[in-house]
C-alpha cells in the first residue's frame, strides 16, 4: 500500500510499537479475546493504559468482519466530534477511500438544536442518516449522538456497517453503550463510565490496520 502508515513509521518508532504491544500482550496475560478482536481490544490498552479495557470492551461476534468489509468498501465514517476525524490516519483513509464526517458544528444543525432545545450531537446524527446507513459510526464524546443512533435503527430502519459507541462521561454514558450492545447491528461498546475520543480512534485504527493486512494476504 503506497505512503500507509507502516511506510511512515521509522525504525525506531516501529520498535516502540511492538515494544509497547508486546507489553500489553504480557500484562493482559490470558484474556479471551479471538485474535482479530484483540487486536481492537489491544489498542484501546494502548492507547489508554488502561487495562479494565480487557474486560470493559464488548463487540458483536460479526464486529471486525463487518468493520474490515465496511472499510474495503470505503464507507464513510461519521464521527460525533472533530477529535476523531482529526485522530484517523489520512494515509489509510484515502487508501480505502474513507472519509470521516462531522457535523456537530454546522451552522443548520446549532440552529437546530437550540429550535429543537436538544444537543447538536442528536441533530448532528440526524444530519448524517444517509451516510450512516451502510457507512461506520463513530461515537466517543457525546452518549445522546449515540443514543439517536440507537433510535434510528430501532424506529427508522437505519441499518450502519458498524456502530463503534465508546462515549466518555456521567450522563447516560454508560446506558448509552448498554442500549447499542442490544443493537442488532454490528457494535464495538466499552461497558461503564469509560471511553472518549482516543479509544474509538484505536479501536477504528486496529480495523484500518486488520484490512491493510488483508489486502496484503491477498496480493500474496
Amino acid at each position: 500500500m503506497s505512503n500507509s502508515v507502516t511506510e511512515q513509521l521509522t525504525e525506531k518508532g516501529r520498535a516502540i510499537e511492538h515494544g509497547s504491544f508486546a507489553i500489553v500482550d504480557a500484562e493482559a496475560g490470558e484474556h479471551g479475546w479471538p485474535d482479530d478482536a484483540w487486536q481492537v481490544v489491544r489498542r484501546m490498552v494502548h492507547a489508554t493504559a488502561d487495562f479494565d479495557f480487557v474486560t470493559n470492551a464488548a463487540m458483536s461476534d460479526d464486529a471486525v468482519t463487518a468493520g474490515v468489509a465496511a472499510i474495503r468498501a470505503g464507507a464513510p465514517i461519521v464521527c460525533d466530534v472533530g477529535m476523531i476525524a482529526m485522530g484517523l490516519s489520512q494515509p489509510r483513509l484515502r487508501h480505502f477511500g474513507c472519509e470521516p464526517h462531522v457535523h456537530i458544528a454546522d451552522a443548520d444543525v446549532i440552529e437546530q438544536a437550540k429550535a429543537e432545545n436538544t444537543t447538536r450531537a442528536v441533530i448532528a446524527m440526524r444530519k448524517a442518516r444517509n451516510l450512516i446507513h451502510g457507512g461506520i459510526v463513530a461515537v466517543g464524546n457525546a452518549p445522546t449522538a449515540l443514543l439517536e443512533v440507537c433510535r434510528m435503527v430501532r424506529e427508522d430502519g437505519i441499518r450502519p456497517a458498524l456502530v463503534v459507541g465508546v462515549p466518555v462521561g456521567f450522563v447516560s454514558a454508560a446506558e448509552s453503550k448498554d442500549e447499542a450492545a442490544l443493537l442488532d447491528v454490528p457494535f464495538i461498546v466499552c461497558k461503564g463510565r469509560k471511553g472518549g475520543s482516543a479509544v474509538a480512534v484505536a479501536a477504528l485504527h486496529a480495523l484500518l490496520a486488520l484490512t491493510e493486512a488483508g489486502q496484503q494476504r491477498d496480493a500474496g
